[in-house]
C-alpha cells in the first residue's frame, strides 16, 4: 500500500523552555525511506538537512529538540520546517509535552 507524500511543509514550530514539539512519521510501505528535515528561521539562513530513516511498516516519533546534526534547533525561536523523503510517508506534527508516551526513559529519572 502506498500512502503519504514525499514532500511536506510544517509552517510553524517553537521549542519552548517548558515543552517540545515532535513529528510522527508513518511508513506504511515495505521500503525504508531516507528522510531529510530542513529548518527555516525568520532571522537567519535555513539549517539542514537533519537525516533519519523510518523502518518499513513502522511509526517513528522524533522530538525537534533531539535534532542535533548539523546543529541543535534554537529554543524559544519561531521556525518552520520542510521534510523530504525518497519514499512516500505520512507526517504529523504535535506537541511532545502533551504526549506522555514520548517521554524517554532518561527524562523520567530527572
Amino acid at each position: 500500500m502506498t500512502i503519504g507524500n514525499k514532500h511536506w511543509a510544517i509552517p510553524e514550530g517553537l521549542i519552548s523552555p517548558l515543552g517540545d514539539e515532535a513529528i510522527a512519521f508513518l511508513n506504511a510501505s515495505s521500503q525504508e525511506p531516507h528522510v531529510q528535515i530542513f529548518v527555516y528561521y525568520s532571522n537567519r539562513d535555513p539549517v539542514g538537512p537533519y537525516r533519519l530513516t523510518v523502518p518499513a511498516g513502522r511509526l517513528r516519533r522524533v522530538r525537534f529538540s533531539g535534532l542535533k546534526d548539523p546543529e541543535p534547533i534554537q529554543r524559544a525561536t519561531d521556525y518552520a520546517s520542510t521534510i523530504e523523503s525518497d519514499v512516500p510517508i505520512v507526517v504529523h506534527p504535535g506537541l511532545a509535552s502533551l504526549q506522555p508516551y514520548l517521554v524517554s526513559q532518561e527524562n523520567r529519572n530527572l
